[in-house]
């Protein structure tokens, strides 16, 4: 294959690829950054899915996303395919320096489709989902390495390519410029790896890492008030005792309260137990029921945060478990029981259930704020800039 075919084969490879990357961008895009996007056409199900990859955090790299840097890729390539034209061009004189364009294209094809089978196996066995276009991405930067590589073969290209590395850094302008770029790439890829600013997602998973990894609750307080009594901003949580996130968002509204002033958040129980929760067609937490009532109870000799940590972290299994609970806390076990059973007790819950079911509040953990409300967990910084918005004030 002589040069003249080698440049138009590959040019029409880049050209599709490059075309496939901005339609990967734009799905991370509306996967991160546009919450009132549709799913994209290559989100079939659970596994064909990639605006499901592009919610993760492996869909990134030093905080770039992964189909930015594909658009790097391909934008390079038509560089380095048309150097010897463009070097005319007074401030592109620099591409001199590119003198065996075809090695340094093979060197990056087989380097890129490298590292694409490793993100295809992170895809696959780790978040267990496949993007579509990124596999056909994979493919074409192996047919590009391919053929560029045909009649020079891959360890000549890249003995070339580092041979013509180390003469262009023997010319004192160019390692002058090498070194600035290097400089203000590092600066730009630490920038974007600490702000997350194309990634979103980054920035949410380590917040939520600090509150879905921690083991106890260390920012538990004692008795009956979290906050401040007085405080103007009413944060009502609505949380299932036996919800795995809803640990996590008990730790993390206590971190709340300790970092911003004129909050004061009120728990509300919402068990998805069909005991007390009416509104269930099947059973999901057998057990959290009971637990809401001996939280309730625990509340009426002052203890109800108390309580409320340790069921969280404890998770008792039976009424048994509760009241070794209880007595570590010193609570009066007969009033404790007699409490927790009456029919006062098993009215607040279900007052409770059927406000969260006028709010459209239907799973858990769920905020509710001056009549506006957020089913899930949403990541710390979001949190507090929900609470300034309505009136709270960081510490």
């Amino acid at each position: 294959m002589n040069i003249d075919k080698k440049k138009l084969s590959i040019s029409i490879i880049a050209i599709i690829g490059f075309v496939t990357t901005i339609k990967l961008a734009i799905i991370y895009y509306n996967a991160n950054f546009n919450p009132y996007a549709l799913s994209s056409f290559c989100s079939v199900n659970d596994f064909i899915d990639c605006d499901g990859i592009a919610k993760t955090t492996e869909s990134q790299f030093l905080g770039i996303p992964l189909a930015y840097w594909g658009l790097f890729l391909y934008s390079f390539i038509f560089m380095l395919l048309f150097a010897d034209k463009l070097k005319n061009i007074k401030f592109l004189k620099f591409l001199e320096v590119f003198k065996n364009p075809m090695s340094y294209i093979a060197a990056l094809g087989l380097i890129s489709f490298t590292i694409s089978m490793l993100l295809l196996c992170l895809s696959l066995f780790e978040i267990k989902k496949l993007c579509v276009l990124c596999a056909f991405t994979y493919l074409l930067n192996l047919l590009i390495g391919i053929i560029a590589a045909k009649g020079i073969g891959f360890i000549e290209a890249f003995k070339q390519s580092f041979r013509d590395f180390i003469d262009a850094l023997k010319i004192k302008p160019y390692a002058i410029a090498f070194v600035a770029v290097a400089v203000l790439a590092t600066g730009f890829l630490t920038y974007t790896r600490v702000s997350y600013v194309f990634a979103p997602q980054v920035k949410r998973q380590k917040e939520f890492r600090e509150f879905t990894h921690a083991k106890k609750n260390k920012y538990a307080v004692s008795g009956n008030i979290l906050g401040e009594e007085n405080g103007t901003v009413i944060v009502n949580s609505y949380t299932d005792y036996m919800c795995p996130m809803c640990f996590a968002y008990n730790i993390m509204i206590h971190k709340l309260a300790k970092e911003m002033k004129n909050i004061k958040i009120v728990h509300h129980n919402m068990p998805l137990d069909t005991e007390c929760n009416k509104y269930l067609r099947s059973e999901f937490h057998k057990g959290s029921c009971m637990m809401a009532k001996y939280a309730i109870a625990a509340e009426k000799q002052g203890k109800f945060w108390d309580m409320n940590n340790e069921l969280f972290e404890k998770q008792p299994k039976n009424e048994k478990e509760i009241l070794e609970i209880a007595k570590k806390l010193n609570l009066d076990l007969n009033k404790l029981q007699d409490d927790a059973n009456s029919l006062e007790t098993m009215r607040e819950i279900q007052k409770d259930i059927d406000t969260a079911y006028s709010l459209k509040i239907n799973g858990t953990p769920s905020t509710e704020i001056n009549g506006k409300s957020h089913v899930g967990m949403k990541s710390y910084s979001e949190m507090k800039q929900w609470l300034k918005d309505e009136g709270a004030i960081e510490k």
